[in-house]
This record gives structure tokens, sequence and C-alpha cells, in this order.
């Protein structure tokens, strides 16, 4: 009897697990030996564990951190490297790919047709180029038009198990959920607006367990992307966000031009605070590569509540985490609406400490704003101390969660959202009415 050919997945938590679950799991001719972890703190060191992982790996899997990725090319014998995480220039995949390569392993890329899962009910994707491009505000404008056209609808989120990996099915439609599930920041951010706004929202581990969960209670199904990853369902409709604030990125990051590429309705997001000349560049990008997709040019417009003066004022911003980390963004609406009003913003990097100095050092473009750290205990700890050692007189929180009060910390706050904004006949409703989704 032959080998089985021995596989790492380089992975974020995410898609790397959907990718084994639906092609290595069963099957006898593969081995996987390993996950590897990046982008996420506090991910790696941990096992994905049995009974998610299969008869075939009945003592689970091990994940290590991706630096570890050559020793076990070459101690486990490893036969194939697949990348299985997103958000990636391509001449970072082509850097890992060469890494992979260069210790003995093949290397490969897994596209939908092996990895999407088909629903009976219609799917409506968003999805995007890039991280912090604006899918959320899309994917609310998507679940406010079928709640107002009467259709039984959940929303299915790109997976985020960051905590501990026992849950192949996840349910939210309260905030008692949130704490149920011992949710992190970063997952309460994605998921707290739909429950807010009255949405059900599934997510977990096991996409197949989701889809039949979601299947029994829905109509239509809202497929809630992350990063710039491409669907695990099927889409009906696919509607693919670009940012009209880094032009380019939709043709040079992976795998946000596959996206573009599947793509039926493509939204130019962010367009009233960007360049003519950055809409009309992705606007010949999105025709050259996808000429039959429809493209809507939409604004992201800034709504602050709360009230908190800012003017003259010692203010910290506090931004999404993802959008300012592996997003590459070094600031976003927090900043903007700080400036604007004259804060005096204070530059958070010279009061970090531990966890979140480290991503600072990890992360040099991000400028004088506080990432949303949340993913473990320690990293809320010392989120928290860095936010007291700013010690400032008005907190500018642009995530979609209150962080000061999870922390427990007491200060005056303005919160910072973005809302779609589409001028006349909504062309989003009208590629719905064209699937027959509305």
């Amino acid at each position: 009897m032959s080998r089985r050919r021995r596989v790492v997945i380089m992975g974020a938590a995410g898609r790397d697990f959907h990718n084994f679950n639906v092609l290595f799991r069963e099957d006898p001719g593969y081995e996987v030996v390993a996950f590897t972890a990046a982008q996420i703190p506090g991910i790696a060191n941990r096992v994905y564990p049995y009974p998610l992982s299969g008869e075939l790996y009945p003592m689970g899997i091990p994940i290590h951190d991706e630096s570890e990725l050559p020793r076990l090319v070459r101690e486990k014998a490893v036969d194939l490297v697949v990348l299985s995480y997103s958000d990636l220039s391509f001449e970072e995949v082509m850097r890992k790919a060469s890494v992979a390569l260069a210790n003995g392993a093949d290397f490969a890329l897994l596209g939908p047709r092996s990895t999407c899962l088909r629903s009976r009910v219609p799917v409506v994707a968003v999805t995007a180029a890039r991280t912090g491009a604006g899918k959320s505000t899309v994917t609310r404008h998507v679940a406010r038009l079928l709640r107002s056209a009467g259709r039984r609808f959940v929303v299915v989120r790109h997976p985020m198990p960051y905590g501990d990996l026992k849950h192949p099915v996840q349910r939210f439609s309260s905030f008692r959920d949130l704490d149920t599930y011992g949710c992190t920041f970063e997952e309460r951010e994605e998921y707290e607006p739909h429950v807010r706004e009255g949405n059900v929202v599934y997510a977990g581990i096991d996409y197949a367990e989701v889809l039949k969960e979601a299947e029994r209670e829905a109509e239509v199904i809202v497929w809630d992307g992350g990063n710039n990853d491409f669907p695990f369902f099927e889409p009906t409709l696919h509607v693919v966000v670009l940012d009209a604030l880094r032009p380019g990125s939709e043709v040079s990051y992976y795998p946000g031009m596959v996206n573009l590429l599947m793509a039926n309705l493509v939204v130019i997001n962010k367009a009233n605070v960007a360049p003519r000349e950055n809409v009309e560049r992705i606007a010949e990008n999105v025709r050259l590569h996808n000429p039959r997709a429809k493209v809507v040019v939409a604004g992201a417009e800034r709504v602050v509540a709360g009230e908190a003066e800012l003017f003259g004022r010692r203010v910290l911003v506090i931004e999404d985490a993802p959008t300012v980390t592996h997003g590459g963004m070094p600031h976003a609406a927090g900043y903007a609406v700080a400036v604007e009003r004259g804060a005096l913003v204070i530059d958070p990097r010279a009061c970090a400490v531990g966890e979140v100095k480290r991503v600072y050092e990890e992360y040099p473009h991000i400028g004088p704003v506080l990432p949303s750290l949340g993913y473990t205990p320690q990293q809320r700890l010392d989120l928290r101390e860095t936010i007291v050692r700013c010690d400032p007189e008005v907190i500018v929180n642009s995530t979609p969660i209150d962080v000061a009060r999870l922390l427990g910390v007491e200060k005056p706050q303005a919160f910072v959202r973005y809302e779609l904004k589409v001028e006349g006949e909504d062309p989003i409703a009208a590629a719905m009415r064209e699937k027959g989704i509305l």
C-alpha cells in the first residue's frame, strides 16, 4: 500500500479548517500532519480536535506558527503545502510558495469548485478585494432589503474560530449568545451589528453542518465574507466590494482578484471620500478583467453617535483591528472624524504595552490609532493598560462594539460607523430581483 501524501495546510483559523473538512478529512490518500497559523495573534500552539478532525485523526491535528513551516516540511517529509488564507499580495503568495518549494514540497491553492458547498436555497454572497473595503455596510444593506421584502433569511459569517475549537455550528440571535460562546472582540465586531438589527447569524467550524442548519431556518442565505476570501457556499448572486481608497489592490491581492473575476455585481465603495481618478482606475480594471459584471459606485457615509465634544480635546482613536493590521490601512473612519472635528489626536504607540506594542512592531504602517485587539485575554489586558496610559479625555470608537465598556474603561465616547449610500434606484436591489431573490 502506497504512503499517504503528507500535507501541511497554511491558514489563519478559518479557510484552512474549511478546506481540510471538505477535501482532506475523509480522504485516506492524504495525511494532514499540521496546520500553520498566521495573521491572527494567539491562534497557534493549539490542536484541531477530534471529533472535528474525523476518524483518520483520532488525536487531532497540531497547529504551529507559520514560522515553523520550513522545519515541518523537512522533518515531516511533507509532500504538499496548501495555502488556505486570504488578503495576501501576489508577491507574498509567491514568497510563501518559494519557501515550500525550496524545502521540497509541492505548493497548491484550492479553488471554488473544490471548496464551495451548494445550497438548496438562494445565496447572496458579499465579498471584497481587500480587508476593510466595506463589506459589512453592503451585507447589512442586503439584509435590510430582504427584511423589507418579507423574506426569511439568515446571515452566515465567514469563520472566526479564534477561541476554543469545539463548536461546529454557532447561532447568534441575542447579545447573550455572544457571551455564551465567549466571542473575542473581533467576532463581536462582525456579529453584534447584525444581532442589533434583528438578524440571525450562523458561524462555526464545520460549514457543511452550518449550511444544513441555515437551510432549515431560511429561504435565503446571506454569505458575509471575511478578509477578501471567496465564499464557502456557491453564490446565486455574488456582490464584490472594491475600495476606492486603494485602487489597484483589486488586481494585486489574493484571493481578492478571484472575487473580482467571479463577481456578478461590483460595488466601488467609499467613492465619496476618494479622488475621482481612483474610481475611474478601478472601474477600468473591472471592465478589463470582468466586463460581464455590473458596476455600482457607492459612498460610505460616516455616522457619528454620542454627545462627546471633540474640538480641542485630547482624543484616542480606536479602529477595527483587521483593517489597520493585515488590511494595510494606517487608520480609518475614526481618525478621519477626529481630524475633521479638530481633536488633538493622541499617538498611542508611545503608550503601548505588551501584545499591543508587538502589533505595532509587526505592522509599522499603523498610524496614530489603537487597533481593537481582543483575540486573547492578554491582549485585552494590554489594550486596557494602553488606553489607561494614554489617558484621553474622549475615545473615538470606530469599531462596531463598545470596546471601552467591555474593558471596564469609563470615558466619554464618540461612536463612528459607515453606512452604504447609493444614489438613485438601488442597483443591488435590482440585481437581487433579477435573480428572483427579492
